[in-house]
């Protein structure tokens, strides 16, 4: 790609635009068929499409045989961790990602205010919008305690959600598999949901299950979205475990049914059969309750560890599996040099058999030890090929900022939308490209109320991404993941090139995104 630059003096007429892309295939993000055309950019918005004099704009590049799209948004992250430290983003930006949403899981900033001020001055390559977290907002008000809120403890819940909401939060999240939202009644979700409802918010959920009882973890998911009478977005949507591979007929069922009852649901997706969570969900969730002193307390209590064992043990035979050698370690800081290896392996270096209750035992040691970020390779690719067809499935990451060379981090982290493009429109034909393309810009740009993102339309904010649909592939594997998706020319954020040529420009021009119910009050 190459820059042509058009020096005219400004006597002899005015430039009406700052850059024009010249000659490429335009996919708007509706889903409609590409189109030919030139796209200009003036003042961080998209000025004009069509056919465009190229002599009055102050730039101009050549993008012929290259697709012009809108800039891809990702519903499902969690930038938090690095977020200040990292602000170039770069495993997003590389990947075309020009928004990112945040504070999933039930895990957030609660200080929403705070939390903006901070992105601002920190200056991020992305843009940004985030949710509030139950689990965050749980754990300010009660604690690490399991049990139910008092009327008091659940009103104040409720008012921390209003006024995150008025912050600018897009919606409110839930974490329901981890500690303390594991605790929680659907009733107290439900009146969260109704507080982030007010605001015209959206209700975004790591369903109670993703295996054996998948069924009831989305029915609750449904249930908060019809009581609260907010829009449900179910998170990183997938059918765990052997046991229950093929199973995403069912339960893409239970969304259409809830679509057509006039439930708004709808789903996100990573394209891996492998998740990625914090190894703390290997054990039983009542072990964690009272924080982490009471944790360490049960830990080194004899009788209770033997019956941790024992329930992780049935667990195991629950998934019909022997061991724990699905689960492989991505982080762990007390010892790096286990990094990537799984945990049957870690026992065969410890010198220790390879039994469930064997690794239960090694699992409960690394917990004390400061636990670890892992992956999970439990799910099966004809499910993951279903449910990336059904119409309302967006496409997200569930990936934070990575640091480029630290820890082994699952490849989704840079490679998710690339791998969709090349990997399953490209090569296997599961998608058409326009299509593909729509679940990563209009779709989510619609569900989260970002009005002016998501689209090649005159008026939209110019974020942007050019590549070419013959070489765009994602380069991250498991076994070698920092590395970043190739046939990406260009990523445009805010009107302001920040990936030129497949190469990061240092530019840091994204911006902080507010939900609907930004400064109102009820």
């Amino acid at each position: 790609m190459v820059f042509i630059w058009l020096l005219v003096p400004s006597a002899v007429f005015a430039q009406s635009y700052d850059l024009i892309l010249k000659g490429g295939r335009i996919i708007d993000g509706t889903g409609n068929p590409w189109f030919y055309g030139d796209v200009a950019i003036r003042d961080q918005k998209i000025a004009a499409i069509g056919k465009l004099d190229p002599s009055v704009a102050d730039s101009v590049i050549d993008v012929k045989g290259l697709i012009v799209a809108p800039g891809f948004i990702d519903v499902h992250t969690h930038i938090e961790k690095f977020d200040l430290s990292v602000p170039t983003s770069g495993n997003f930006v590389s990947n075309g990602v020009t928004t990112v949403i945040t504070g999933n899981c039930g895990g957030s900033r609660t200080d929403i205010t705070r939390y903006f001020f901070q992105l601002d001055s920190a200056k991020m390559s992305v843009n940004v919008a985030t949710l509030v977290g139950h689990n965050s907002i749980r754990s300010e008000v009660m604690g690490a305690s399991q049990r139910i809120p008092s009327i008091e403890e659940q009103a104040r819940m409720e008012a921390l959600v209003e006024q995150a909401m008025r912050a600018g939060a897009v919606g409110l999240s839930t974490g329901l598999i981890y500690t303390p939202g594991t605790y929680s009644e659907t009733s107290e979700v439900i009146g969260l949901a109704r507080a982030a409802a007010k605001y015209n918010g959206v209700y975004a959920s790591h369903i109670r299950n993703e295996s054996d009882k998948v069924h009831d973890a989305i029915a609750e998911a449904l249930n908060v979205g019809r009581q609260a009478g907010i829009p449900v977005q179910i998170s990183h949507f997938k059918v765990a475990g052997k046991s229950n591979w093929g199973r995403s007929k069912e339960t893409l069922g239970y969304i259409e049914q809830a679509r057509k009852e006039g439930i708004d649901v709808t789903v996100d997706q990573y394209p891996y059969i492998a998740s990625s969570t914090s190894l703390s969900t290997m054990l039983p969730s009542w072990v964690f309750s009272g924080g982490k002193d009471s944790l360490m307390a049960r830990l080194g209590d004899n009788g209770m560890r033997k019956k941790i064992i024992s329930e992780m043990v049935k667990g195991v035979k629950a998934r019909r599996v022997k061991n724990y050698a699905y689960a492989v370690v991505a982080m762990y800081e007390a010892d790096t040099t286990l990094n990537g290896k799984n945990i049957s392996q870690i026992n065969k270096l410890k010198g220790r058999k390879t039994t469930a209750r064997a690794e239960a035992e090694t699992i409960i040691e690394m917990m004390e030890e400061g636990g670890a970020q892992m992956v999970f390779f439990t799910m099966n690719e004809d499910d993951v090929t279903r449910i990336m067809q059904y119409p309302f499935t967006m496409i997200a990451s569930d990936a934070g900022i990575v640091p480029f060379g630290r820890g082994v981090p699952h490849p989704r982290s840079y490679g998710t939308n690339a791998r969709v493009l090349g990997h399953y429109v490209r090569e296997k034909k599961v998608l058409r490209l326009e299509e593909a393309i729509r679940r990563m810009t209009s779709l989510p740009a619609q569900k989260f109320q970002l009005r002016d993102r998501g689209l090649v339309r005159q008026g939209m904010a110019a974020d942007l991404v050019v590549f070419d649909e013959k070489t765009i592939m994602d380069m991250s594997t498991f076994t070698d993941p920092h590395a970043y998706s190739t046939g990406f020319a260009f990523v445009i954020i805010n009107g302001t090139i920040t990936v030129a040529d497949g190469r990061h420009t240092g530019a840091r021009n994204g911006r902080i995104l507010k939900g609907p119910g930004t400064g109102q009050s009820y």
